[in-house]
């Protein structure tokens, strides 16, 4: 009977160590099981965050379509070009990018002001030269009248 105790001792503290491995087990995959949905609940959040922002982005996209749809045609040109600035701004994060792009902005308004300096220039000359064949022609009309009338 001794004999028979010892075993049933035996098969007790068996029985212990594999509901302690049983256990540790479960708590492990109970661990493993916390940290997944700690991740899906972020990435889910995440998504929502986006989502929100995308919805933000769109609106303000379509309330700025309606704002230069609404424009007369000639008015939104500038305007245009303004949006187009303002967006090319809003992308540079640092001050030397700031730098550099007021340094590409000051060169193209030089360029644009010499371009109309030259416009101006030409167009004086060309009102000079009409001026100028005007007078020709009248001086012309006044000699065949005077020939005519002779």
């Amino acid at each position: 009977m001794a004999d028979q105790v010892v075993q049933w001792l035996n098969e007790i503290k068996d029985l212990k160590q594999k509901l302690q491995v049983a256990q540790e087990a479960q708590e492990a995959a109970n661990a493993s099981a916390d940290n997944w949905r700690k991740l899906y609940e972020t990435e889910a959040q995440q998504r929502r965050t986006e989502a929100v922002l995308t919805r933000q982005t769109i609106d303000a996209l379509k309330a700025e379509i309606a704002q230069l749809q609404s424009l007369p045609k000639g008015s939104s040109d500038g305007l245009v070009a303004q949006f187009t600035l303002d967006r090319s701004i809003e992308t540079l994060t640092t001050v030397d990018e700031l730098k550099a792009r007021l340094l590409d902005l000051w060169t193209e308004h030089d360029r644009l002001a010499q371009n109309l300096k030259d416009e101006q220039a030409d167009h004086a000359q060309t009102r000079k030269n009409l001026t100028t064949a005007l007078g020709d022609t009248v001086d012309l009309l006044t000699k065949v009248r005077e020939q005519k009338g002779d």
